[in-house]
């Protein structure tokens, strides 16, 4: 059986993809910063007789302090994470920083990948088959702002999430490059257009977007159809990236080394200050 970490777990894929793994006999940790949601998703393993073998820890991941906390804890739990399934994201219309003083779709979507990327690599390559999923948007084709990593100027709520998926692609290069002797596979899913909750705080305009959407999508159960194949038999490459469960190529342009190693290094100092 496996050990299965799921950040942004209370709630859309990121749910699903937990009690999935408890239906199959996995032990399952989920993060999310909803303590009501969590008690639910609790509340759901003990009625598949799976209590024992599921967690929840609340926290705040557009948080730097908070992410170190949980990482902290799930290292504590567990000598071996077989699995690292990452949804965390939550749109934000207007710009808005943390008390920490960053941009919080930066901090949740991409920072928060990143510390987990690389603060659970001791153990996931203890596991036999180790594999990091991104529930991204692999391919997005956005300039990486080098000189404006959090979007102080001409902030857009959407334009902002695929800017990050940008950036969370540029850390599964550098995972990949990083990590590919310990037989570490990072995946990105891209899902489409999917019924879920749409998480986030919206303008009037985009709020009313995002009711269409939530018509327009489709189902979780169809998106799982398509996500599940891609994490249970990942291609043998370290690095590979799929929209809709069809896989795509990895464009040099978009998928560049150096821009990764830049992006990684920028990071670190950013993250030491």
């Amino acid at each position: 059986m496996k050990t299965v970490v799921v950040q942004g777990g209370t709630d859309g894929i990121g749910r699903e993809v937990a009690l999935l793994h408890l239906r199959r006999g996995d032990t399952v940790l989920i993060v999310g910063r909803t303590a009501s949601k969590g008690e639910a998703f609790l509340r759901a393993a003990r009625d598949l007789d799976a209590g024992e073998r599921a967690f929840f820890v609340a926290a705040d991941l557009s948080l730097i302090s908070e992410n170190r906390r949980v990482l902290e804890q799930i290292t504590s739990l567990f000598p071996v994470v077989d699995v690292l399934v990452m949804c965390a994201r939550h749109c934000l219309s207007t710009r808005r920083e943390t008390p920490e003083g960053l941009e919080e779709t930066f901090a949740l979507f991409y920072l928060s990948r990143f510390l987990f990327s690389h603060g659970l690599v001791d153990r996931l390559e203890k596991s036999a088959n180790p594999i990091v999923f991104n529930v991204a948007g692999p391919g997005d084709r956005q300039v990486v702002r080098w000189h404006d990593l959090q979007y102080t100027q001409d902030y857009h709520g959407a334009a902002a999430l695929g800017y990050n998926g940008r950036l969370v692609d540029l850390l599964a290069v550098s995972c990949a490059d990083r990590y590919a002797a310990a037989g570490i596979r990072q995946v990105m899913f891209h899902p489409g257009v999917v019924s879920t909750s749409f998480s986030g705080e919206y303008d009037e305009q985009t709020a009313a977007q995002v009711e269409l959407l939530k018509l327009a999508g489709k189902s979780l159960a169809e998106s799982l159809a398509q996500l599940v194949p891609c994490l249970d038999n990942p291609p043998p490459e370290p690095l590979s990236a799929f929209v809709e469960g069809r896989r795509i190529q990895l464009h040099p342009s978009l998928f560049d080394a150096d821009d990764a190693k830049r992006l990684h290094d920028i990071t670190e100092k950013l993250l030491a200050r």
